[in-house]
C-alpha cells in the first residue's frame, strides 16, 4: 500500500506557511529550467531567453490551470465560498488549462521575440513533462489526485477528511485504497522526458525540428485521456468528463500541426535535392 503522506506544511513560522505543494512546483520549475538550458545549448539557441520566457509562460500556465481547477471544483469547493477561488493559497491547478494557456504564451513570446519556433518547441515540450513528473508529488502531500478504489499493491491510502463523497469512509470504510493518479502521471512524465529527447538525438538529421516537442504534448494528452476514466467527481458536460473533450482537442490539434509540418517540409526538401 502507498502510505499516507507527512504533514503537507513544510514550514510554519507565524503567518509564513510553506507547503510541500508549492515547494515541489518550484523545484519542478527549476529542474525544467535546467533541462531547457541543456536542450537550448544542444540546439545552439539563445539560452539567455529562457528565464524571461519561463516566467511569462509559468504565470500564464498558473492562471489557466487555476481557472480550469476552479470551474472543475466549483460545486465541491467554491460555490459556498466563492472568495476562496481567488485568495491564497492557490493549491488547486488543472493541468489542461495550464497546458493551453502556457502554449498560447509560448507562441506569443516567440513571435514577439522573432524566434524560429520549432527548435524552441523541442526545448519546451519535454520540459513540461519534466515539471509534471516532479510537481505531481505535491498532490500526494495534499492527498488529492487519486482515482477509483483499487486492491492493487500500490493502492493509495487517503484520510477520510480528504475523500470524495462517493468514496467516503462511511461508504467504503477507512481501510480502502485508491489508484494513485498523481504517481501514474509522474511516472509517465518522467518516461516521456527521457524517451523523447533521446529519440530526437538518435534520429537527428531525419526528424524535423518541432516533432519532439509536439510528441511531448501528444504524450501528455494520451496520458491524461488514459487516466481520466479513473478520476472521481471530475468536471463533466452531458455526463462525459470535460477533460476528454479538452485533451482530445489538444491531441487532435497537435497531430494536425505535425501532419501539416511534415507535408509542407516535404516539397522544400525535394527542391533542395534538385
Amino acid at each position: 500500500m502507498f502510505p499516507l503522506p507527512p504533514d503537507p506544511v513544510l514550514i510554519a513560522l507565524g503567518p509564513l506557511v510553506i507547503r510541500w505543494y508549492g515547494v515541489l512546483y518550484a523545484v519542478g520549475l527549476l529542474v525544467a529550467y535546467l533541462f531547457m538550458v541543456r536542450e537550448a545549448r544542444r540546439r545552439s539557441l539563445n539560452e539567455k531567453l529562457i528565464l524571461d520566457g519561463l516566467i511569462i509562460i509559468s504565470i500564464a500556465a498558473l492562471a489557466g490551470g487555476r481557472l480550469y481547477h476552479v470551474i472543475d471544483a466549483w460545486d465541491r469547493l467554491y460555490a459556498a465560498n466563492p472568495i476562496a477561488a481567488i485568495i491564497p493559497p492557490y493549491e488547486g491547478l488543472g493541468a489542461p488549462g495550464g497546458l493551453i494557456t502556457g502554449a498560447i504564451a509560448l507562441v506569443v513570446i516567440l513571435r514577439r521575440w522573432r524566434q524560429e519556433p520549432w527548435g524552441w518547441v523541442d526545448v519546451a515540450g519535454p520540459a513540461i513533462l519534466v515539471m509534471q513528473a516532479i510537481a505531481r508529488w505535491g498532490n500526494w502531500f495534499n492527498q488529492e489526485l487519486y482515482g477509483t478504489p483499487t486492491d492493487l499493491p500500490w493502492g493509495l491510502a487517503i484520510d477520510c477528511v480528504h475523500r470524495a463523497i462517493s468514496v467516503s469512509c462511511a461508504t467504503l470504510g477507512d481501510a480502502a485504497t485508491f489508484h494513485p493518479l498523481f504517481l501514474y502521471e509522474s511516472l509517465s512524465g518522467l518516461a516521456g522526458a527521457l524517451i523523447l529527447p533521446a529519440l530526437g538525438q538518435r534520429l537527428k538529421g531525419h526528424l524535423l525540428p518541432g516533432m519532439v516537442g509536439l510528441g511531448a504534448v501528444a504524450w501528455y494528452s494520451v496520458t491524461r485521456l488514459a487516466l481520466e476514466g479513473l478520476r472521481l467527481e471530475n468536471w463533466r458536460v452531458g455526463g462525459i468528463a470535460t477533460a476528454y473533450f479538452v485533451m482530445g482537442a489538444v491531441l487532435l490539434a497537435t497531430l494536425a500541426v505535425a501532419i501539416v509540418r511534415l507535408r509542407t517540409a516535404a516539397p522544400a526538401k525535394k527542391r533542395r535535392q534538385r
